[in-house]
């Protein structure tokens, strides 16, 4: 006969949930097309001032323009980004915590209780 250890399972509070997929796709695209704005930027000003500044200037615009793209596409591509830990100081945690509504606008009504 085998005994099993009786080690309790983890138990996870609701503030160690992972934020929603669809709020880290969202982050995800907004810094990939921030990246991409910026990259625009120093691809035209590469072109424009190309022959008005120092020629170093305009070399490195033009690395911007064409190393941001891969460097934005491995940022945005990198996963899921890890959460910050949470802070408790005396039980009660730092995060925003849902409202709860109020008792009469609970569905429950005293009158149809047995």
């Amino acid at each position: 006969m085998r005994l099993r250890s009786r080690r309790k399972a983890p138990v996870y509070t609701v503030t160690e949930a992972p934020r929603p997929l669809s709020e880290d796709v969202a982050g995800r695209e907004k810094r990939y097309l921030i990246s991409m704005a910026v990259r625009t930027v120093c691809f035209v000003l590469a072109v424009l001032l190309w022959h008005h500044v120092h020629w170093v200037i305009g070399a490195l615009l033009l690395v911007g323009a064409i190393v941001l793209p891969y460097v934005s596409v491995i940022w945005a591509n990198g996963g899921r980004t890890p959460e910050k830990a949470v802070t408790l100081e005396d039980g009660v945690s730092t995060r925003r915590m849902l409202e709860s509504g109020d008792d009469a606008d609970s569905g429950y009504d005293e009158e149809m209780s047995p």
